[in-house]
């Protein structure tokens, strides 16, 4: 097994060892095949994504008339009291929507997302429209490097890569390879939905936005690894949830994460209409 930090090396200098290089190309070509296949034909993908919209003191569904028009839909109300959140149909039956798990009263599915307080309602109808194209692997923009820690712990509220506003933590800063003297980038500690877990992620811009990539910025995740340093692997950068349905809010790109060259790596952008 190649140590994490001699792994790093071998494919600055281009003498990653072929049997490691072809378990890396495997193991992306199939997590890239499987988020293909998942936004394609998953009931809550975003390119199904119909209307996404704050619950506050609540959300009226159904005929035109109502904050989000369905077609062959209700009358309905999406309501929260106490954290919980509960969908009341036309014949005033009550059905709780659990927080993170999808719900499908067909035709259409429902998913509440967020926290107790900022739920956020996402309905879905049928998922339409092209799977992403990527650049091709490529081991130059993957780095191993230290993490600088904050000078105090920051929290702050952004928005997820599904457009979800939570309160993220300053993790600190890191440094990669790119640009004429390297580019420093700040990385947060971001909560995934639905856990008490936790992941570190880099929102960042680069020379390649509107220009085969998506224009407000994309997500690349930033992983441990056993020798204590940071993996930052811009093969894997995703496309936030915008790029696929207007209805996701987009997130602000990060200040200062500004990569000055062109990062040709992870996910393409391929404009469409939903349900194209």
């Amino acid at each position: 097994m190649v140590r994490t930090a001699t792994l790093a090396l071998l494919l600055a200098a281009g003498t990653l060892p072929t049997g490691v290089a072809a378990q890396q190309g495997s193991a992306l070509a199939a997590e890239r095949s499987a988020y293909a296949e998942w936004l394609s034909s998953a009931t809550t993908s975003p390119l199904a994504a119909v209307a996404m919209q704050r619950i506050g003191k609540g959300v009226t569904l159904g005929p035109d008339t109502t904050d989000i028009p369905l077609q062959g839909f209700g009358p309905a109300t999406v309501s929260e009291q106490k954290g919980a959140v509960t969908l009341t149909g036309p014949d005033g039956r009550n059905r709780f929507l659990p927080r993170g798990r999808a719900v499908t009263i067909a035709p259409y599915t429902f998913q509440v997302l967020g926290q107790s307080g900022t739920s956020v309602l996402v309905v879905y109808g049928t998922a339409g429209g092209a799977p992403p194209g990527w650049y091709a692997p490529d081991p130059a923009v993957r780095f191993t490097v230290a993490l600088e820690a904050p000078a105090s712990r920051e929290r702050r509220r952004v928005l997820t890569l599904d457009g979800i506003d939570v309160e993220a933590e300053l993790a600190g800063h890191l440094t990669v390879p790119l640009g004429a003297s390297g580019t420093r980038l700040q990385v947060m500690r971001m909560p995934i939905p639905g856990t008490e877990e936790t992941e570190l992620q880099i929102y960042f811009r680069d020379a390649t936005n509107d220009h085969g990539t998506y224009p407000a910025g994309r997500f690349v995740e930033v992983t441990r690894t056993a020798s204590g340093q940071y993996l930052v692997d811009f093969n894997r950068t995703r496309n936030p949830f915008c790029a696929y349905s207007s209805v996701y809010p987009c997130p602000v790109p990060w200040s200062g994460n500004r990569i000055p060259d062109a990062v040709e790596a992870g996910e393409k952008y391929l404009p469409h209409e939903p349900g194209s």
